[in-house]
């Protein structure tokens, strides 16, 4: 059965996402369009060039992880360097291997921009602090005087996976200049909304993969000092606006995948985590399938 999906932001997480697929796959299941929020819209990527998950999971188990902190070379230490980075460049690390990375492996199914892909068959959710709006991608490219067609799909990802002050931001050159483009997650990390029209009914069932648990069983925040209010204060902007949407929709098209223990930029992850997120995302996938309604 052909069906549209969704996949949350979640970082290293993402593994649980590819688990989720495989099963979605074993179901008989089969994905027309895609969206999705920094780390899923790398795994909503690689689903719309045809890849799947067994080739995913070969894909990003092969990526030295290490690899895409790709800092900037300076003769500084880098526990000093980071500082200066962080205010000049505003992140630590570039972001230019996860976009070569992304690039590389899109092409080698045939895809370069969005005009390789027939409409909205993928969308993806990046941040413009700059203008202070969410941009979805491709079609908000023409607000920037941008043919979406034209435009990079590797160079989309890179916008929404660009975690703020972990990469640096995208810089968008437009006509009315400079745009500061971050990870989509700062605004939704979990774009579900895309699919939902009011008063229009869903060519297909749509199907949410979101890297968190239950909205209703989610963890209070500890807040005693700065830092953990800042946390909160993040987690709770990042995750607000999706909130509403999913408890308005009672949750019944999303598959939870609770992932807490685990940093987004655990990128030093063992391949013992690697696998037992697979193995988690493919049984909740299981779990909920089975009794899921379509």
């Amino acid at each position: 059965m052909k069906i549209d999906g969704v996949f949350s932001g979640g970082g290293i997480k993402a593994f649980a996402l590819i688990g989720a697929y495989e099963e979605i796959e074993k179901q008989g299941l089969e994905f027309v369009r895609v969206a999705g929020t920094s780390a899923g819209s790398i795994v909503g990527a690689l689903i719309a060039a045809g890849y799947t998950s067994k080739e995913i999971y070969q894909l990003v188990g092969e990526l030295d992880p290490q690899k895409l902190l790709d800092a900037r070379k300076t003769l500084i230490p880098f526990k000093f360097a980071k500082w200066l980075l962080l205010y000049w460049r505003l992140g630590l690390y570039k972001g230019n291997e996860l976009e070569n990375w992304i690039k590389e492996k899109l092409e080698l199914k045939g895809l370069r921009t969005f005009a390789d892909l027939p409409p909205k068959v993928l969308r993806v959710v990046a941040s413009d602090l700059t203008n202070g709006q969410m941009v979805v991608l491709p079609e908000d490219l023409e607000k920037y005087g941008i043919s979406p067609k034209s435009f990079s799909i590797a160079r989309a990802i890179r916008m929404s996976c660009s975690i703020p002050y972990f990469f640096e931001p995208v810089r968008l050159r437009t006509a009315g200049g400079m745009n500061i483009l971050v990870d989509g997650g700062v605004l939704s990390n979990f774009p579900m909304w895309l699919f939902d029209k009011d008063n229009v009914r869903k060519s297909r069932p749509v199907l949410g993969i979101k890297l968190s648990a239950n909205e209703y069983e989610h963890r209070k925040h500890k807040i005693n000092n700065g830092i953990e209010l800042f946390g909160a204060l993040f987690e709770t902007m990042k995750d607000a606006h999706d909130s509403r949407y999913i408890s308005k929709r009672h949750a019944e098209n999303i598959i939870f995948i609770p992932t807490e223990g685990i940093l987004t930029t655990e990128f030093h992850l063992t391949e013992e985590k690697k696998k037992a997120l697979v193995h988690l995302g493919r049984e909740h996938a299981r779990q909920f399938l089975n009794r899921w309604s379509y």
